[in-house]
């Protein structure tokens, strides 16, 4: 049996309608047909999809993993083709690039203006997730190109082009002790309970945070964590606890925070921004790889 894109259309539009009529007007055909290719599909796998019944059918266990699969193998195929067609011209299509939350404020918006501008045939289809996340889907090729900081921990088949390199600050509550201060040691903070970023989810903001306060002499002490910005965020901006982030959000002021300074030289107070991609980047991500290079290279530095 041979799994055709229209079969496989066929099941996933019948497994969301759950209804055989409604799935055969969606589909542009009459029931009987799509009733038999169910059969037959069923019949070739072996197994039972679909539970019938009056009003309606529903997915057997096999059937919904069945429907994850179908969607994954329909969803490689038109990557496939859609980047046969960007290796053959570099200048049109669909580019997908994905970014952790903190960026879309700075350089996102920067590089879309770039796009726009020089490449004009390409679109930029966007997909905002956690590095860990990120890394995966652009490893297994669902992602064309990801924006990350702090790229240390990617596997050895992929590649980072760092672009950028942003301060890391102090992130306290608006009634903390030291938030009016001018700039602070790390150190200062030895007391207070902090909200760390995940090992899972951000792991290169996660080490640094641990290890910026060990070179400070103390460890941090874990009040709570957090997968994504929008969490380190309501945990400071709740009075109950401080963090560590780029000094890049201070430019975008969040109720309740105050950023501040630190006067650390540590490196690990400084994290690096990088586009990161597989070897095998076809010619129009290796164009957008020169976007960034011009538009978002050393000398945009903050």
């Amino acid at each position: 049996m041979e799994l055709t894109q229209r079969l496989l259309e066929q099941f996933l539009v019948l497994a969301e309608e759950k209804h055989f009529g409604r799935a055969a007007e969606r589909l542009s055909m009459s029931q009987p047909p799509l009733s038999q290719a169910m059969q037959r599909l069923e019949r070739g796998l072996g197994v039972t999809l679909l539970d019938r019944g009056p009003g309606g059918v529903r997915l057997t266990p096999a059937g919904a993993a069945f429907a994850v699969e179908a969607r994954r193998l329909l969803d490689a195929r038109t990557a496939a083709v859609e980047r046969v067609r960007r290796v053959a011209h570099g200048l049109e299509g669909d580019v997908r690039v994905g970014y952790v939350s903190i960026l879309s404020h700075r350089h996102l918006p920067r590089l879309l203006r770039a796009a726009a501008d020089e490449l004009p045939g390409l679109r930029v289809q966007l997909r905002q997730d956690s590095t860990a996340a990120l890394v995966e889907m652009t490893g297994a090729g669902t992602l064309d190109l990801a924006f990350l900081r702090d790229p240390s921990p990617i596997p050895d088949d992929l590649e980072a082009h760092a672009f950028a390199v942003e301060r890391v600050v102090a992130a306290v509550p608006d009634e903390h002790r030291l938030a009016g201060a001018e700039s602070i040691a790390l150190v200062d903070l030895r007391d207070d309970d902090f909200v760390l970023p995940s090992a899972t989810a951000l792991p290169g903001l996660a080490l640094q945070a641990q290890r910026a306060c060990q070179e400070a002499g103390f460890t941090p002490r874990r009040r709570a964590d957090a997968d994504d910005l929008s969490g380190l965020l309501g945990y400071v901006a709740a009075g109950l606890c401080v963090s560590l982030l780029p000094e890049d959000l201070r430019d975008f002021p969040v109720p309740g925070i105050a950023f501040v300074p630190l006067r650390d030289s540590s490196p690990y107070l400084r994290t690096t921004v990088a586009a990161v991609h597989r070897p095998d980047a076809d010619a129009a991500v290796r164009r957008l790889l020169e976007l960034i290079t011009r538009h978002m290279g050393p000398e945009h530095v903050v």
